[in-house]
């Protein structure tokens, strides 16, 4: 299939030989925290209906398809990355899976119906208390730092959308883990699996990815730790199968 392509953008495989995604370096790249989460959150295989905030150019929507047959919306802000997430959907001929709605979250929130039986999201990781901190490429800046979005509007929306017994699952930092265990509950999305992830062997944990159950009860568990890299500064078989 024919897809136009914009100034620096290119083709890319996001799962080997099988899924293509349109990125540009200039304007915004996926990476590894959007290939597990997608991988991590518990997903119906026939049927369904799953929301991924925040999707921007719609990595996750993408490898989402690859483990279910329901049907995916991705919300985003950006038009830039909306264009691109929705020629990616077209480029692997999925426009009956997946829609991406060019919205706000903070606007899409007010037509929440809790329909959707899982939700994902990989938020923006920093606060935007500080401007000077922020990326001067304003589409680095808005899917790192909190310009749009806070990381309660986030589980807060997630929330809203949510069946009950529907789950959310959500990849972050280490140092925010309290902020969103304490947010997940207060808007009644029991924490009930959680995952940290290393770089390698012997350094401290980079991401942590946690599924929660909407209206469930207390049953927390933590699972074996994820490890990106082996001594050789390759892959673990774990990363691998996550891209494959």
């Amino acid at each position: 299939m024919s897809i136009e392509l914009f100034d620096d953008e290119r083709i890319d495989y996001i799962v080997k030989d099988q899924l293509k995604i349109i990125q540009s370096p200039s304007v915004f790249t996926f990476s590894l925290d959007a290939v597990l989460l997608a991988n991590f959150v518990y997903v119906p295989i026939q049927k369904g209906k799953l929301l991924d905030l925040c999707t921007g150019t719609g990595a996750v929507p993408l490898i989402l398809s690859r483990r279910t047959k329901g049907s995916i919306t991705g919300v985003e802000i950006q038009e830039k990355l909306v264009s691109m997430a929705e020629r990616s959907i077209k480029l692997n001929s999925l426009e009956g899976r997946i829609q991406i709605v060019h919205q706000d979250i903070l606007n899409y929130e007010k037509r929440s119906n809790q329909e959707f039986d899982i939700v994902t999201c990989n938020p923006p990781y920093f606060d935007s208390k500080n401007p000077f901190d922020h990326n001067e490429n304003e589409h680095v800046a808005v899917a790192r730092h909190e310009i749009y979005c806070s990381l309660e509007d986030v589980v807060r929306i997630a929330a809203k959308n949510l069946r009950n017994g529907g789950k959310a699952a959500f990849v972050h930092r280490p140092e925010r883990l309290m902020d969103l265990l304490f947010l997940m509950r207060k808007f009644k999305v029991e924490p009930k699996r959680l995952q940290f992830v290393y770089p390698k062997q012997g350094k401290n944990a980079n991401m942590v990815l946690v599924e929660g159950a909407k209206g469930g009860k207390p049953d927390l568990k933590l699972l074996s730790p994820l490890t990106v890299y082996n001594q050789s500064d390759q892959y673990t078989e774990e990363v691998k199968k996550a891209y494959e």
